[in-house]
């Protein structure tokens, strides 16, 4: 991809002065792992799913128990301010044969098709990260053609216990399968972590092919084997090409608003216990309704995610509070959602005012995950 540059002339000097050379060469978002909309840490994590950094989900089948969190452990003198921890607080040292414990990352098709995959021009793919863990030994990263069911897959090795190593593999490109020209899920890059026989028993796919689960991490060590064990990672990049380049930074709010693409927080109450979540109005005495815009489009229409809390969420009025314990979504889109409480508002039909949170555990965000 052609790098972007805004340039400007300076005033006294007349020189170029660079103000800007984000490229967004990097496949990954929030590689870095500098935005973590949902928390800093959850513990306790038994299944799949999103749980801190923003666009990396936990996949998980009956592998341990983690800890994950956005730690401040980096490598040194790299610029980097944080990283994603994953720490074992129960152990499984014999994985059944369908376990897996993997950190996986998802894309729209629409974003690739520059790396023309499925043609004789198909681009090579480079990953760069940073890595530190308490377990030594192989470890396996793969990308998945989640369109045409493809992998290919390339180990690494973790030399030296709870020391920031950085990796760089270079996968060659598949002239098999186009990726689909939508929003939809078409590939992704998978850190093994742990693994059952289901998907280690056979050869190691590094030549790209169609999926077969046997092949898919032939070789990964099982980091969920002691209570002792961590990984922490950072600094994730992937480019076309066969060479790494220096890891792209880019502005914070930058990288906030692409993970706002995915996942959008209008009302976090630990943050802040009151907050204002939209402009609302009594549709009838018993039909509260709110609405409230979106910072970026979003990927897809959004699903709600809204914590229940008693007498929690306050509708602020002329005259007086009234206070519900949730909503459900109405009328959403790309752009804006409408907010509905018809089980325990109470107030005059056509009465307007202000909806906002009244507790630390109100919580409402709109997901647009792949």
């Amino acid at each position: 991809m052609s790098e972007l540059k805004v340039d400007k002339v300076s005033p006294r000097s007349g020189n170029y002065v660079a103000l800007n050379t984000v490229g967004m060469k990097n496949i990954i978002i929030n590689g870095d792992m500098s935005i973590a909309q949902r928390s800093t840490s959850v513990a306790s994590i038994t299944t799949t799913g999103y749980y801190t950094v923003d666009r990396w989900q936990l996949l998980f089948t009956s592998l341990g128990t983690w800890t994950m969190s956005q730690d401040t452990d980096v490598p040194t003198g790299q610029g980097f301010a944080t990283s994603l921890k994953l720490d074992c607080t129960t152990a499984d040292g014999s994985p059944s044969a369908g376990d897996r414990l993997l950190l996986r990352q998802k894309f729209e098709g629409q974003n690739l098709q520059y790396l023309k995959k499925g043609t004789a021009n198909a681009e090579s793919l480079t990953a760069s990260f940073w890595v530190k863990s308490t377990k030594t030994g192989t470890f396996i990263l793969e990308l998945e053609d989640d369109n045409n069911s493809r992998t290919i897959s390339k180990s690494y090795t973790v030399n030296t216990t709870n020391t920031w190593e950085k990796k760089t593999i270079t996968f060659e490109g598949d002239t098999t399968g186009a990726f689909t020209n939508d929003n939809g899920q078409s590939f992704l890059i998978n850190f093994f972590l742990g693994a059952g026989s289901d998907y280690t028993s056979g050869t190691l796919a590094t030549s790209w092919g169609a999926k077969v689960s046997a092949n898919r991490a032939v070789g990964q060590v099982n980091i969920a084997d002691s209570t002792s064990n961590n990984i922490y990672i950072t600094g994730v990049q992937l480019e076309a090409g066969t060479t790494a380049s220096d890891f792209e930074f880019l502005p914070y709010d930058v990288n906030l608003q692409r993970c706002q693409r995915y996942y959008f927080v209008q009302c976090n109450g630990s943050v802040s216990a009151s907050q204002d979540i939209g402009i609302g109005t009594y549709y009838t005495s018993s039909d509260l309704r709110a609405s409230f815009s979106f910072p970026t489009t979003m990927r897809a229409t959004p699903t709600l995610e809204i914590e229940t809390v008693t007498d929690g969420y306050d509708f602020r009025r002329n005259g007086g509070v009234d206070r519900v314990d949730d909503f459900t979504l109405n009328n959403a889109s790309l752009s804006s959602a409408g907010l509905v409480n018809n089980t325990d508002a109470s107030g005059t039909a056509g009465q307007s005012g202000h909806l906002f949170s009244d507790d630390a555990s109100c919580f409402l965000a709109v997901t647009a995950e792949l």
